[in-house]
């Protein structure tokens, strides 16, 4: 069907103008910057994550300057009923959800035999299973538009292992199988399913990451990025949110239309080697 012409599109300046995104832990790192990257793009963003009123008031404002509306949703993901509920609440609010990014997560690091399994579970629960559970929600709705873009931020770690991190590094290959089985289930209803891989990303917490791991080891803040933090990204460099944002734009648009059930590495060449 032809366009009016009265009414084009930008789709260069705004590919994503009239669109709905849910972006899961987006009040700071890296979720904040493919929040703001979806509101750069024209779409309506439904910001989720944990903050004071003051700093959530600040991103939904920076957000709707930026494009369309953005609005807060405190859903606790740590729920089940509370992951699907941001969907349906969204649903019921604009009217349908476009674009689905899963990205809050947790971390915890410990020996396997010393690894305190209320930290496996919360671990598990919120890096994996809300992403279950909010995808679960928006299928159904994704596949009456005949459209949708579900991505899921994974990890280097959804790739390859580290010690001491079982339950992220499980969490992370679980989001790899989940992606790869959903793209299947909806590959032909117009929805595609893709996972995100990044390497250590600058963030404000991998920069206090930094000073901890400096002051705890007695070296250098440069020794920390290089010999620690970046030792197995041949770059030697962070990637950035806004790189992130920018790939996340991408597969949400419509260049993106057939890469499914892919894990694409953001990580400096981690995982090459």
């Amino acid at each position: 069907m032809d366009m009016p012409a009265s009414a084009p599109l930008d789709r260069t300046a705004r590919p994503l103008s009239g669109q709905v995104a849910v972006v899961t832990g987006s009040t700071s790192g890296i979720g904040l910057g493919i929040a703001r990257a979806f509101a750069g793009a024209g779409a309506e963003v439904v910001i989720n994550g944990i903050a004071d009123q003051r700093t959530i008031d600040a991103l939904c404002s920076e957000c709707s300057g930026l494009g369309a509306q953005a609005v807060y949703d405190g859903a606790n993901l740590l729920d089940p009923g509370e992951a699907a509920g941001l969907v349906t609440r969204t649903i019921a609010r604009s009217g349908r959800i476009d674009i689905l990014v899963n990205n809050a997560g947790i971390q915890h690091v410990a020996p396997v035999d010393e690894f305190p399994p209320a930290r496996w579970d919360a671990i598990i629960a919120l890096n994996l299973s809300a992403a279950f559970h909010t995808i679960r929600t928006a299928v159904p709705a994704m596949r009456e538009q005949r459209s949708g873009r579900i991505i899921n931020v994974a990890s280097a770690h959804g790739l390859v292992a580290s010690p001491f991190k079982s339950a992220y590094v499980a969490a992370k290959h679980g989001v790899l199988g989940l992606t790869k089985t959903v793209a299947l289930e909806v590959a032909r209803q117009g929805v595609t399913c893709n996972a995100i891989c990044p390497g250590y990303v600058w963030t404000e917490l991998v920069e206090k990451q930094i000073a901890d791991t400096a002051a705890a080891r007695g070296i250098s803040h440069e020794q920390v990025i290089s010999d620690v933090l970046l030792a197995a990204q041949p770059t030697k460099r962070f990637a950035t949110v806004e790189e992130i944002g920018a790939l996340t734009v991408f597969l949400a648009g419509e260049g993106a239309s057939s890469i499914t059930g892919t894990a694409i590495s953001v990580d400096g060449g981690w995982t090459a080697q």
